[in-house]
Formats: structure tokens, C-alpha cells, sequence
């Protein structure tokens, strides 16, 4: 069993967007508590011509106590190797915005730099279920992510796998909730299941894995706010909302037409990859939240919560 204690000294956040925010609201205060620093990476821009968002941003960082450093992620690898090895535990929450190659380039970066701890860009889908070939260009470099930490040893690793985001269900352009429209598809079937969790409950769980005693080591651990078939998820938002939704089912054949029609939209390629069902979900049974007993928000709970706040 593993007994190794967790060591809180110089965290290092890579990215203030939805993610990384949710992550420092629940890691802050605990590290905080224990006379630890946090510090969070973000674009130059930031800091240096900050918009209206940015600047409340900012304030809340320091606000939380968190230093606050800008640097591109466009950056050259020995830039960020450089940086990194100031710190002892690097937690990626920079998504795909910065473009492909990415992951890859902070991943080597951080093993180049001795990181002690890297938590990769990886609260998604199960790549190892999904392997390589699958369409979405991001999901073969998320592969390439584990092969290149299972390759060593010097540092741990911890994949924290959360299926989708929870809002992303209902995201007009990803059509498989439109309720503007009340219109329901179900991606390759209406059994087609697919896990998605919260950015708070995301934050919370990977605060409560981070700071896990005994210290869980190159691992991935599986959290979800829900496990859900795109039929029980059409059954949630009539009930929710109380009225009556178009529902269509979009096969994975005519997906995957879709996808040759268009290989280059990004909605697209995530409707066939969500509906070929394996890798894009588990069972919310197996999961760290549930045997911790930590609750999240599931479907249900998130769409009440959105429609109370009227977004």
C-alpha cells in the first residue's frame, strides 16, 4: 500500500478558464490553510491588457491568494522546462485552446523539468478505451499523453478521466440539446450512454485526489456527475422543463457521413466520437466521488440549477 505523503509544497495551475478557476476555488483556501503557496500560469495578456473579465479574474486570484504569472504556452519547450522546475507538482488545466502539440509540449516539458507531480490535461474521456484512430485529432495526442508518462518513472502521474462537461449536453452548436429549439438527438442511439461531470464538482474531486493521503501515484481515477443513455437524458429534460421535446436519433453511420461530408468541423467530430459510446463513459458507481462519498451534481440537478438561474 502505498503510504507516501502528500507533498503541498509549490503548486503550479496551468490555466484561470472554467476549469483551472473551479480547480483554484477548492485548492486555494486548503493550501492556504496550510501556509502553502499556489501559484497559477496564465496568457501575458492577462495581467499586462487585461479585459473587463480578465481584470475580475485577477482580483479573484489574488483575492484567493494565489500568485498570479504570465506566460504564452505557445512558448518554446525550454521555456517552459525552465519554468516548471521552480515547482514540485504542475496541474494542467489549459484544454486545447493553445492548439494541437500542446499537451504533448507541456507534458515533455514538465518531465524534462523533474516535475515531482503532473496532473495532465486530461479530464475527458477514457483514451485508453478510445485508443488511437478515432477522428478527433485531440483525442489521439491525449493517447500519446499516457504512452509518454507510462514511458518513466521519475514522475508521478495522476489522469483525473471525467467524461464531458455537464453544460456541453446542452450546448446548441454540439445539437444534442437544443432547448431553444426542444429538440433532443441521440448520438448512435438512444442507449448510447456517456458520463459528464461539473467544472465545480471537477474541481472539488481533483482537489480531494490532489491532496489524497495516502498519496495516489500514476494513476487514473474516474469521477463522474453522471453516467447517462441519451434516451434517460431525454426523459430528464421533458420532465425538468415540463414539455414536450423533438426527439431524433442520429445513427453512428450517418455521423460518420456527416464526418467525411465535413472533416474539419470540430462539432461534428465530437458528434461521431460521442456516439460510439465505448471509452465515453462508466459506471458513476465505480467512481473516487462514490466510493468517497462526495455528491455531484448529476443531469437532472445541473438543468434544475440552469433554468432557477434562467441562462
Amino acid at each position: 500500500m502505498n503510504t507516501r505523503k502528500v507533498d503541498l509544497r509549490d503548486i503550479l495551475v496551468l490555466g484561470a478558464g472554467q476549469l483551472g478557476m473551479a480547480v483554484i476555488r477548492e485548492l486555494a483556501p486548503r493550501l492556504r490553510a496550510a501556509n502553502e503557496q499556489l501559484t497559477v500560469l496564465v496568457a501575458p495578456q492577462t495581467v499586462n491588457r487585461p479585459s473587463g473579465q480578465d481584470t475580475a479574474t485577477v482580483a479573484e486570484l489574488r483575492e484567493l491568494g494565489v500568485e498570479v504569472m504570465g506566460l504564452d504556452l505557445a512558448s518554446d519547450a525550454q521555456t517552459l522546462t525552465s519554468l516548471f522546475k521552480r515547482f514540485r507538482t504542475v496541474v494542467n488545466c489549459t484544454g486545447f485552446v493553445a492548439g494541437p502539440g500542446t499537451q504533448m509540449k507541456i507534458t515533455r516539458a514538465a518531465l524534462a523539468a523533474g516535475v515531482k507531480r503532473y496532473f495532465p490535461w486530461q479530464f475527458g474521456v477514457d483514451y485508453d478505451v478510445v485508443g488511437r484512430g478515432s477522428g478527433q485529432p485531440v483525442f489521439d495526442e491525449q493517447y500519446d499523453v499516457r504512452g509518454l508518462l507510462r514511458g518513466q518513472t521519475a514522475t508521478e502521474w495522476v489522469i483525473v478521466s471525467t467524461g464531458m462537461f455537464t453544460s456541453f449536453l446542452f450546448e446548441p452548436s454540439f445539437d444534442v440539446v437544443n432547448l431553444e429549439r426542444r429538440t433532443v438527438h441521440g448520438l448512435g442511439g438512444w442507449d448510447t450512454k456517456v458520463t459528464v461531470t461539473t467544472p465545480e464538482d471537477i474541481g472539488k474531486l481533483t482537489t480531494e485526489i490532489l491532496l489524497a493521503e495516502p498519496r495516489i501515484v500514476d494513476q487514473v481515477v474516474y469521477v463522474a456527475g453522471d453516467t447517462i443513455s441519451y434516451g434517460q437524458l431525454a426523459q430528464v429534460v421533458e420532465r425538468v422543463t415540463g414539455l414536450p421535446f423533438e426527439k431524433t436519433e442520429w445513427s453512428l453511420d450517418k455521423l460518420r457521413a456527416d464526418l467525411a461530408a465535413a472533416p474539419d468541423d470540430v462539432m461534428t467530430r465530437y458528434r461521431a466520437a460521442f456516439a460510439q459510446g465505448d471509452g465515453m463513459w462508466w459506471e458513476k458507481s465505480s467512481t473516487y466521488n462514490a466510493r468517497h462519498g462526495f455528491e455531484t451534481a448529476d443531469v437532472e440537478a445541473y438543468l434544475r440549477a440552469r433554468l432557477q438561474a434562467g441562462r
